[in-house]
């Protein structure tokens, strides 16, 4: 049951690190937003390192958390890349399928098949983050774009593997290293992503700070809490229930943005309440 919540906090806190992720990635950029919403969670990650008295990562498991971060980020870059095409509708279910059901295939065969009601809870999750994600001509926009699915493919890859690599590395019970770990090889890779490219670290408005800091505190609450759901549960359960976030980011954007939840996204909205049910029971 403990790992069930912190699966579900991980959702939302991932969820609305979107949220304010894309309100920033508006103002300057995807890349630029992500970059400095990392290094936010990078300071913040290490101080709290700093003052804890968790012991550091045996060289095995600090490898596999620089992994971790490395897939991590890409899936991102990738997500962003697929949305800057347009295929927004099409990139947020794609890659959170690809992203839960990767974990899930590890899951069954590392630990076995889960009993039955998970397993079917397992079928209304992804069917929410599929449905939730999209709009009332989702279908319409898969039909004549099966063509461009690379990029989503390739960003559910990355998460997907991010949740294998990391639950790997916080195996032995750490938690804040294994982050700050990741958190160094993710922003070292948009620097130097950012340096060839030659993007402008430069930040035109300093409205957009709020939701970059914001950003970067949930992303990293959001890493935390699935570590902690991966510790005290299935690596299955928690990925599929983490992987509920847009769910989050739809709910606030309608809350904040007044955008109103279409019949597809309430569909959605139910089949992750069944999901939740069926897994807690």
């Amino acid at each position: 049951m403990l790992s069930i919540v912190y699966g579900l906090l991980s959702a939302f806190s991932w969820g609305a690190g979107d949220f304010t992720g894309g309100l920033a990635a508006r103002s300057v950029g995807a890349v630029r937003a992500v970059f400095y919403a990392s290094v936010v969670g990078l300071v913040a990650v290490g101080l709290l390192a700093l003052r804890s008295n968790e012991a550091f990562p045996s060289p095995r498991d600090v490898g596999l958390a620089f992994m971790a971060g490395l897939f991590g980020v890409m899936g991102l870059i990738f997500l962003y890349a697929a949305m800057s095409k347009g295929l927004m509708s099409i990139a947020a279910p794609v890659s959170a399928l690809l992203a839960a059901l990767i974990p899930v295939i590890v899951g069954i065969v590392t630990q076995g098949l889960p009993n039955y009601l998970i397993l079917v809870g397992f079928v209304f999750a992804l069917l929410s983050i599929w449905v939730i994600s999209q709009g009332e001509d989702g279908i319409k926009n898969i039909r004549s774009h099966l063509v461009d699915l690379k990029l989503p493919l390739l960003a559910g890859l990355g998460f997907g593997c991010y949740f294998v690599f990391v639950h790997q590395a916080t195996g032995a019970g750490g938690v804040i290293w294994p982050m700050v770990i990741s958190r160094v090889a993710s922003v070292s890779f948009l620097l130097i992503y950012m340096l060839i490219t030659k993007t402008s670290f430069q930040l035109e408005k300093a409205t957009v700070l709020p939701a970059i800091f914001l950003n970067g505190i949930l992303d990293l609450t959001g890493n935390g809490f699935f570590i902690l759901a991966t510790q005290t549960g299935r690596l299955d359960v928690a990925a599929v229930l983490s992987s509920l976030f847009p769910g989050a980011t739809v709910l606030l954007a309608s809350i904040f943005l007044k955008e109103r939840l279409n019949r597809n996204q309430w569909v959605g909205v139910v089949s992750a309440l069944i999901a939740i049910v069926l897994m807690t029971m």
